[in-house]
């Protein structure tokens, strides 16, 4: 029964591209208009075929981890890639509608993030072994999107094109007060505390970023104007020039997002201008990968633009500007990818192999997401009245301008 269900949902997923699937019983079926991609998959449980049908992206992805589903070649890419361009073309089987729409029905409890849950949820993935960061990010463990002026960029000079990007939209002076909601190894508060002599006060829940980033500061002899704390932003009392947010709000919850930016607005300045870079879909509000949910990013969700203007106009604050960024952060992770694989050796021995095969799915998987599904970043420039940032966008080059010559 599983194996006929399966050939059905095969049939009306695979619109694009080519696969060739051995079942574990030796049969062996083909799919797909013949075009590319093409691979070739082989599963070896004879219990995928029904795990595939009652949660195909759970079951696809822990068989690959497990070594249960293995790919002519291990072309990874391509089997993404069809998986990932068929995804937006195709229709659900007739089985797995009410599967999908439960699914879809509880996302907002899974997305439910008070205090203790957020942390819990940072830990699983930023409190892993520090030396795996270092082993596929740049020297500054930006991890989030970089900005890329050239294809011919380094992912060291993107992402310092990315810090001098968001310097910009800050307008930023001297003595200022920075907030940076979710402040990851430190990498960004240290550049806009050392460029542009402002005081900045980073926010994480995860304890290995806050003691890396601690003493980063010291390191720089900066720690008498960045201060790092082990702290949910709900819990900061006091007030700032500006906030910024890097890749964080992907972590806040759509049940939470009235919350997080009514918290924005009471902690800025009458004046002050607030900076929130996030993963968006540029599709209409949806869920989240229950593979990315399980194993990368407990609790995380990547929002519609709809989903966050709705909160940011009911926390009354004004959007000064909103910019999307298309394919950067797909050639961003082209760069991880690469690195990772590098040092892939050095990450087993710090994990084993099952680790090293989970996070190439996600690395691979979250690329070509970018590429092929509707998949973005958002810059939300907020402020609390309109006359907070001038009427053109010509001052935020300048603080590009500062941060690239600081940088050379």
């Amino acid at each position: 029964m599983w194996e006929k269900l399966l050939d059905h949902m095969m049939r009306r997923f695979v619109v694009q591209g080519s696969i060739d699937l051995a079942l574990p019983d030796g049969t062996c079926r083909s799919y797909g208009d013949g075009g590319d991609p093409k691979v070739s998959v082989t599963l070896n449980d004879p219990d995928l075929p029904r795990r595939i049908v009652l949660n195909p992206d759970m079951a696809v992805g822990e068989a690959y981890m497990d070594g249960k589903l293995t790919i002519a070649n291990d072309d990874l890419y391509s089997f993404l890639s069809l998986a990932i361009l068929n995804r937006s073309k195709s229709s659900f089987a007739w089985f797995q509608r009410p599967l999908e729409a439960w699914r879809r029905a509880l996302r907002l409890t899974r997305q439910w993030n008070p205090v203790g849950r957020a942390r819990s949820n940072v830990a699983h993935h930023y409190d892993l072994s520090g030396t795996l960061y270092d082993l596929f990010l740049d020297e500054d463990r930006q991890y989030s999107c970089a900005y890329f002026r050239s294809p011919d960029d380094t992912l060291e000079r993107a992402q310092m094109q990315k810090k001098a990007h968001i310097a910009g939209k800050l307008l930023l002076e001297p003595g200022m007060r920075v907030l940076d909601i979710g402040c990851g190894w430190g990498g960004l508060g240290l550049t806009l505390a050392r460029d542009f002599g402002v005081n900045v006060l980073g926010v994480t829940l995860s304890e290995e970023q806050q003691r890396v980033a601690s003493a980063r500061a010291r390191k720089a002899g900066l720690d008498d104007r960045v201060e790092f704390r082990l702290m949910d932003y709900r819990h900061v009392d006091d007030v700032f020039d500006r906030i910024v947010s890097v890749g964080m709000f992907e972590h806040v919850g759509v049940p939470h997002y009235l919350e997080y930016f009514t918290h924005v607005r009471n902690k800025l300045t009458e004046d002050g201008v607030a900076l929130i870079h996030t993963i968006g879909r540029t599709s209409p509000p949806g869920d989240t990968s229950p593979f990315i949910a399980k194993y990368i990013f407990p609790g995380g969700y990547v929002p519609a633009m709809s989903e966050v203007m709705k909160a940011v106009q009911k926390a009354d604050l004004i959007a000064t500007d909103i910019e999307v960024w298309r394919l950067h952060y797909a050639e961003t992770l082209k760069h991880w990818h690469s690195r990772f694989m590098e040092n892939v050796d050095k990450v087993r021995e710090i994990y084993d192999d099952r680790f090293c095969r989970m996070w190439r799915y996600y690395l691979i998987g979250s690329e070509l997401t970018f590429r092929h599904d509707r998949q973005v970043v958002f810059q939300f420039q907020l402020a609390r009245h309109q006359e907070a940032v001038p009427l053109t966008r010509d001052y935020l080059y300048k603080g590009e301008d500062r941060l690239s010559h600081a940088a050379e």
